[in-house]
């Protein structure tokens, strides 16, 4: 008997010890099971479709599909020979108006003002003679010796030489006090109106070249020289090749693993398995169901969210569409950066 206690002992000993162990390796399981999360997606890619915001013939498209533009690359342009001549009518327009402006805010010229004075002075000196020619007139009108006939025509170029003075006096004010300050008002008007028509046509000008908003690889060549280019007419489709994301579907029991800046590895089979880094950008707020409808209780884990991975491409490989494989590292969470995935 007090050999066999021993033995019961160790063989204790090593169950409890064999328990624990199991435990351990199931632990470990389990955290190797919930640490990594498997998804499959595909590449996806912004694209837009660039187009005039004028109607004109096409007169030159620069690219090619495949090509890789840099941002503000010259894409296309239009025919400008009708807009051009209206541009140089609206700065010839331009022109003519800041000289009347000009004239306006500078008043009367020192040559012209001179010449009124002169004017005023010569109707002076018609006044003054006509004056003296009446003095005489009505001495010898009481002598007899002129008629009273004379003396009334003489009275009368008096008359007549003083009124005109005074309007040679009034020019003369006129001229030094200048414009109407509702003359100089109205012309600078005409002249920012003509501004803004001359800014509108070179605005319209620039648009006739098509540049690309931003880096991105030609997708399709739509239209071609000569023909008819406009708003609902665009001339091609650019593929934005920054940023890229993968497009998964998470299964509804594992939602509450994943997290917005997860950190995630993107694996593809046509680059020989080759990793790119990524982050969770997107998980989206609305469930779907894998079936259209819903029957039993049971098919509620089959609810599905969209998630959007962001990925690294520095050197632009993957491409639209390409089936990849996702690894979601649990508890690796990077910030995500604002509009990520949006």
């Amino acid at each position: 008997m007090k050999k066999v206690l021993p033995v019961l002992l160790l063989l204790a000993i090593g169950a409890l010890l064999g328990v624990a162990g199991h435990r351990r390796f199931l632990a470990r399981e389990r955290a190797a099971h919930l640490g990594a999360l498997r998804l499959y997606g595909n590449v996806e890619l912004r694209d837009a479709q660039l187009a005039f915001p004028d109607r004109e013939r096409l007169a030159t498209v620069d690219v090619e599909e495949g090509d890789r533009l840099a941002p503000r690359q010259l894409v296309a342009t239009l025919r400008t020979e009708r807009l051009d001549a209206a541009i140089a009518a609206a700065e010839a327009r331009l022109a003519a108006q800041q000289a009347v402006v000009d004239r306006l805010e500078h008043g009367t010229r020192a040559q012209e003002l001179a010449q009124v004075r002169e004017r005023v002075a010569a109707a002076e000196v018609d006044v003054a003679n006509a004056t003296r020619d009446l003095d005489r007139l009505r001495k010898t009108t009481e002598s007899g010796a002129s008629s009273a006939q004379a003396l009334d025509a003489a009275d009368a170029r008096v008359q007549v030489a003083e009124a005109a003075l005074r309007v040679e006096r009034a020019s003369l004010a006129l001229a030094e006090e200048g414009p109407r300050s509702e003359d100089r008002e109205q012309a600078r008007a005409t002249l920012g109106a003509l501004r803004a028509e001359l800014a509108a046509l070179r605005s319209q000008r620039a648009d006739a070249e098509l540049r690309a908003p931003y880096a991105g690889v030609v997708r399709s060549r739509i239209l071609e020289p000569g023909e008819m280019a406009g708003p609902d007419r665009p001339v091609v489709t650019l593929a934005r090749t920054d940023p890229k994301w993968v497009r998964a579907w998470l299964p509804e029991p594992d939602l509450g693993r994943v997290a917005l800046g997860m950190a995630a590895t993107v694996r593809s089979d046509s680059f020989g398995g080759r990793r790119y880094a990524g982050r969770v950008g997107f998980v989206s707020p609305v469930a779907e169901f894998t079936p259209q409808s819903v029957e039993t209780e049971d098919l509620r884990t089959q609810l599905v969210y969209e998630v959007r991975v962001l990925v690294d491409d520095p050197h632009d490989e993957l491409r639209l569409g390409m089936p990849v494989t996702v690894d979601l590292e649990a508890g690796a969470a990077t910030a995500p950066e604002p509009g990520d995935g949006r």
